[in-house]
């Protein structure tokens, strides 16, 4: 049994696995977190609305279950799935794993444009902090999910992890093009 959450701007006791954008990082379905605080960061405060995060517990037994690290074969399937192609693991109920930091085209890019070879490039996404997401994707996995609680989260704290995101991103930006610089032989540390 592992406790999940997911933000958003509605209490989700019955996750809807077809609503989901096929082109994220795992394909299409229901996206969570094992870490409370990193869910709190993706939490958007609108106007009118209240945020919620919501919690869960799935149980695992009987599931079928892919697990990435931070390696080749996890950034091919984020990139083909941000490309658009089929879901070449569309069998497994549920896909964790590391998020891809939104360089993953940039990467793509420096790797076919022969500026850097492929091992190199893939040393860019191992840069910045691994945050988790687990995504539930067959109607066996939502049956094995079960809806805990909900909470708000206060505009006040939406705009205290927004800025904890912002001052991430700097950090990220800064070791990406250092990185960047020193693999390339370039002292330009604006790249």
């Amino acid at each position: 049994m592992i406790q999940l959450f997911h933000t958003g701007s509605q209490i989700i006791t019955s996750p809807d696995i077809t609503i989901g954008r096929r082109n994220a990082d795992f394909g299409q379905g229901f996206y969570l977190s094992d870490n409370v605080e990193f869910s709190k960061r993706w939490a958007r405060s609108r106007k009118g609305e209240t945020t919620y995060l919501n919690t869960y517990e799935l149980d695992t037994d009987g599931l079928n279950i892919k697990r990435f690290g931070r390696d080749t074969e996890w950034f091919e399937y984020i990139y083909s799935n941000r490309s658009g192609r089929d879901d070449t693991l569309a069998g497994f109920d549920v896909i964790s794993g590391p998020i891809a930091n939104d360089t993953i085209y940039d990467t793509w890019g420096i790797i076919t444009s022969g500026l850097l070879k492929k091992e190199q490039a893939l040393r860019l996404l191992m840069i910045g902090p691994v945050y988790e997401q687990t995504v539930i994707k067959t109607e066996k996995a939502v049956n094995a999910l079960r809806f805990i609680r909900a909470e708000e989260i206060s505009p006040e704290e939406i705009a205290s992890y927004r800025g904890t995101v912002r001052q991430e991103e700097e950090i990220f930006q800064q070791q990406f093009a250092a990185l960047l610089a020193e693999m390339t032989g370039s002292s330009d540390q604006n790249i």
